[in-house]
């Protein structure tokens, strides 16, 4: 045997049943079968989790169908990304999906080029509204501590009489404001 051969199926309410997509996975002759019923908008999916500490290297995953196993279509890749690059096979069966064969390969390429697409947008996005933020005269970052403040804050640190956390919500001031202050002085 080339690996264990896990099933993951998920619904998203307690009303659905996951009958169909179990009988599904027990025809694919799955040693284990993780079921789950909660929204695929839910960051965390506690037996999705469980299954990905489970996997080894040569391992399977055998799904109903990707609705099933991604929340969105890049969670889905991150997801099909993790199992490829940790020498996981994952098959989907409604869309007739093999990530080890010739064709799962190829449509695993067009994934990661999607993938870097998107964060390549996603960068560019970023840098023309910080270009458009600057030509307007704003600048990024925080904005800076007022400064009558900063100097109220050393003064009762100074003092010795008070906690930072006392004096940080007298003047406003963060604990790691006061201390790069003090670190300056």
């Amino acid at each position: 045997m080339n690996g264990y051969k896990y099933g993951y199926a998920r619904v998203s309410t307690n009303n659905q049943e996951l009958a169909r997509q179990i009988d599904l996975l027990e025809k694919e002759n799955c040693n284990e079968i993780l079921t789950e019923k909660i929204t695929g908008t839910k960051t965390k999916r506690p037996q999705l989790d469980r299954l990905r500490d489970k996997i080894r290297p040569g391992d399977t995953i055998v799904v109903e169908s990707f609705s099933r196993l991604g929340r969105s279509t890049k969670d889905l890749i991150e997801l099909v990304n993790y199992f490829e690059d940790n020498n996981i096979k994952l098959i989907s069966l409604k869309e007739n999906f093999d990530t080890k064969s010739p064709h799962g390969k190829l449509m695993m390429t067009v994934f990661q080029a999607f993938s870097q697409f998107e964060r390549d947008l996603i960068v560019e996005r970023t840098k023309e509204g910080l270009k458009s933020a600057r030509a307007r005269g704003r600048k990024g970052g925080r904005p800076r501590a007022n400064q009558a403040n900063v100097n109220r804050a050393i003064k009762l640190y100074n003092s010795q009489e008070y906690s930072i956390t006392e004096i940080t919500i007298m003047t406003g001031i963060s604990s790691s404001t006061l201390y790069r202050y003090l670190n300056i002085k």
